[in-house]
């Protein structure tokens, strides 16, 4: 299995990505979900509703360690995002920069 391109705590390895989730996590959520053929509008509002949060960082960042191959488990994903939010949401967007929903998928 792989792993992320980039560790957790590589945040600061594109600053302006870390600036844009710092700022508007919601809307970066929202890309990372299009990235994966999910709606964009749709996740990045899930995204700022309690407990729908939960559900819809779990689905997009499975969504991502599956079309990636990556190792872990929805528990995983949860902690990550309870405990480092932004870094995940960070990680995750380097993992999906430059890539269409159609590359992803044929990965």
């Amino acid at each position: 299995m792989a792993e992320f391109q980039h560790g957790l705590f590589g945040c600061f390895d594109n600053i302006g990505l870390c600036l844009v989730s710092y700022f508007v996590p919601c809307y970066q959520f929202g890309k990372n979900a299009e990235a994966v053929g999910e709606g964009c509008f749709l996740c990045g509002l899930a995204s700022m509703v309690p407990l729908v949060n939960f559900y819809a960082v779990m689905k997009i960042r499975g969504k991502i360690r599956e079309a990636k191959g990556i190792e872990g488990s929805a528990v995983s994903d949860l902690l990550t995002w309870c405990f480092c939010g932004i870094c995940a949401l960070v990680q995750e967007a380097q993992e999906v920069q430059g890539m269409t929903p159609q590359s992803i998928a044929r990965e």
